[in-house]
């Protein structure tokens, strides 16, 4: 049976995993952001790549289907933290001086 770590031990442990290393620099939330809308983009125009491609007989439809999926997927993930987003703001709005 491995021995209890002393609370000073687990103090430690925890400073030495949460640190972040100093050669990673440190995203912000507007370049997640930025990164997830491309990715949506990105979905997007591979189905409309993969649709065009289905029409000429080049793409299975299977293919097809699972882009279009992943782009309606991207867009409605998108909507939500849209919808989030603007709820935010709202209750900010309301918030008393």
């Amino acid at each position: 049976m491995p021995a209890p770590i002393g609370a000073a031990a687990a103090a430690a442990a925890y400073r030495d995993t949460s640190a972040t290393p100093a050669a990673a620099p440190a995203e912000g939330f507007g370049n997640v952001l930025q990164r997830a809308i491309q990715g949506a983009v990105d979905s997007g125009r591979q189905a409309d790549a993969a649709s065009a491609g289905a029409i000429l007989g080049q793409v299975s439809v299977t293919d097809t289907v699972l882009a279009v999926s992943r782009a309606e997927m991207a867009l409605q993930t998108a909507v939500a933290v849209r919808d989030r987003v603007v709820s935010a703001y709202q209750d900010v709005m309301r918030m008393p001086i």
